[in-house]
């Protein structure tokens, strides 16, 4: 249970000491399964969880990037009072968020954390109109808008996705798509207190993957430099391979 009384749903898998799993956007818990089983084969506790507004956790109004902030340290609270956190793409700046704000995180591994550092302008007016698809019941729209501009994805692409049978298990997570719009809005870059924080901080980024990630994990670097900056040759096209992350986490916590 959250501080604002959103029940936020996680699992565990293995018995060693615990890493969150933080998905990007549009994912759920399920996503993050792979990685966690690979994890409790190398000897750690692995950790899926629902962000809130999907899966099985709940929502409160109003949203804030604080709020979910503190789902991630109730979380960590919850399998031992600390925890590694993992946060891939958005949920990457969400984890960074979380430290920034006091989480009791022992180290925290960034995965293609798209922060713009101001080079791409953000659409101020972007969570407004999705937030208008969703109360007039048109989540599809918004995923599709969502999909469009915010990710950057290509027209091609975008149609491909909704004729697929993934679309269906994106339209659930229409509302949280909002949310990261508006994560993603409010932190362009790491705040002061991001980057300032004490923890062992790793930045991941696959090979290859898109130039505005590579370019987005230099610019964290820089931002950071008590960080290290790791290329995880497995993970492709942003994607986050079990086996080639793993290694890195284990030689970085064995």
């Amino acid at each position: 249970m959250s501080l604002d009384g959103s029940p936020i749903f996680f699992s565990t898998v293995g018995d060693g000491p615990p890493v969150v799993i933080v998905g990007g956007a549009m994912s759920t818990a399920t996503a993050g399964v792979p990685l966690a089983d690979a994890l409790a084969a190398a000897g750690f506790q692995g950790v899926t969880m629902d962000r809130r507004a999907r899966g099985a956790s709940g929502d409160t109004a109003p949203y804030a990037p604080e709020r979910e902030a503190e789902d991630v340290a109730a979380v960590i609270r919850a399998v031992g009072g600390e925890a590694a956190v993992l946060g891939h793409s958005s949920g990457a700046v969400l984890a960074l968020f979380a430290a920034g704000a006091g989480a009791p995180i022992t180290h925290l591994f960034l995965s293609e954390p798209p922060f713009s550092f101001g080079e791409k302008a953000a659409d101020p007016g972007l969570p407004h109109r999705l937030q208008t698809c969703v109360d007039e019941g048109r989540p599809e729209d918004a995923i599709t808008m969502f999909q469009r501009d915010a990710v950057g994805l290509p027209e091609p692409m975008i149609e491909q996705i909704r004729q697929s049978p993934m679309f269906a298990d994106l339209v659930p997570l229409a509302q949280s798509a909002v949310y990261d719009a508006i994560l993603t809005n409010a932190l362009p870059r790491p705040t002061p207190a991001m980057a300032g924080i004490a923890v062992p901080v790793t930045i991941l980024r696959g090979e290859p993957t898109f130039p505005i990630l590579v370019r987005a994990s230099e610019l964290l670097a820089e931002a950071m430099p008590e960080a290290e900056l790791v290329v995880v040759p497995e993970s492709r096209d942003h994607g986050v391979d079990p086996v080639g992350t793993v290694r890195e986490i284990a030689a970085r916590m064995g």
